[in-house]
């Protein structure tokens, strides 16, 4: 894959603004946190909906209180993983997202079970993936900030270690990226022929290398904690960049979306910290 300058540039420049908006949204406070994932969870829900619909021309057909309740589900799902710093004087956010997953599942029973003629559980199945893949991750993201009591983390910042986890995604996807256009000759998939074995390696033992060196040169942190979060998240968002270009390869697309040039869609740019995130989070789990 030859390296082309001008595509490098464009994801450069839309990567700069983007960067700015994510540390804004990662490191004011736990409510911007919490606004940026709820944008990125519907933008990702949006996506997802179309790309199943291109890929089963029957999901086009669900009605609005399907496709929207299934949305509220998942966003309530998001909000009931927040901890006890996120509340309204006594009401908690999860308390409220509590709520708003049972309206959003009565609203799918309805539409499902009391409305439709043709109850389809195939297409029940489509929006449960989407469950799964978007509304656990982005639920488990709020579970990694502010809820890594007992880890080196603890004492430091609450935001510290989903930072981590995006900065090692980055890192990975860029150097990846980069290795494979300038040395890159042996295919990874057939799912995503652009992606090579050596920029897959590279990338990840880069992304490996400066997020341990950094972390451990800048702020003192155990390499272990670092040589895991690193190492996993190259891996598992590897796996994750894979699946998406599955999804767009059976939907005939080249982009989940066009929100950021040179980068695609919502899908396109966190397809791997989507299952980066719940890998990450079981690692830690049992760990910790």
């Amino acid at each position: 894959m030859a390296f082309n300058f001008q595509t490098f540039k464009t994801r450069a420049l839309t990567a700069v603004v983007f960067v700015i908006v994510m540390l804004i949204g990662l490191l004011w406070n736990q409510w911007s946190f919490l606004a940026l994932f709820t944008i990125v969870h519907f933008g990702c829900w949006m996506e997802y909906q179309k790309l199943v619909g291109l890929i089963d021309e029957e999901y086009k057909s669900i009605s609005p209180l399907h496709k929207y309740g299934v949305m509220m589900i998942g966003w309530g799902l998001m909000l009931w993983m927040t901890d006890a710093s996120y509340r309204f004087g006594t009401i908690t956010v999860a308390v409220i997202g509590w709520s708003l997953f049972w309206i959003g599942m009565i609203a799918f029973v309805v539409s499902e079970l009391l409305l439709s003629k043709k109850p389809s559980p195939k297409l029940w199945a489509h929006s449960a993936l989407g469950l799964i893949y978007i509304s656990m991750s982005w639920g488990l993201m709020m579970r990694l900030w502010g809820n890594i009591n007992g880890t080196i983390l603890d004492s430091i910042y609450s935001w510290m270690l989903p930072v981590l986890l995006i900065a090692s995604i980055w890192i990975n996807d860029t150097m990846a990226y980069v290795v494979g256009s300038l040395i890159g000759k042996t295919p990874l998939s057939p799912i995503s022929p652009k992606k090579t074995w050596e920029g897959t390696i590279g990338g990840a033992l880069l992304a490996i290398a400066v997020v341990t060196l950094t972390g451990v040169y800048a702020f003192h942190f155990p390499i272990k904690t670092l040589l895991i979060i690193s190492a996993t998240a190259a891996i598992a968002g590897t796996l994750g960049d894979l699946f998406e270009s599955k999804l767009k390869r059976m939907a005939g697309v080249k982009d989940s979306g066009q929100i950021m040039p040179g980068h695609g869609g919502f899908l396109d740019r966190f397809d791997s910290l989507l299952v980066a995130v719940i890998v990450v989070w079981v690692v830690f789990y049992f760990m910790y």
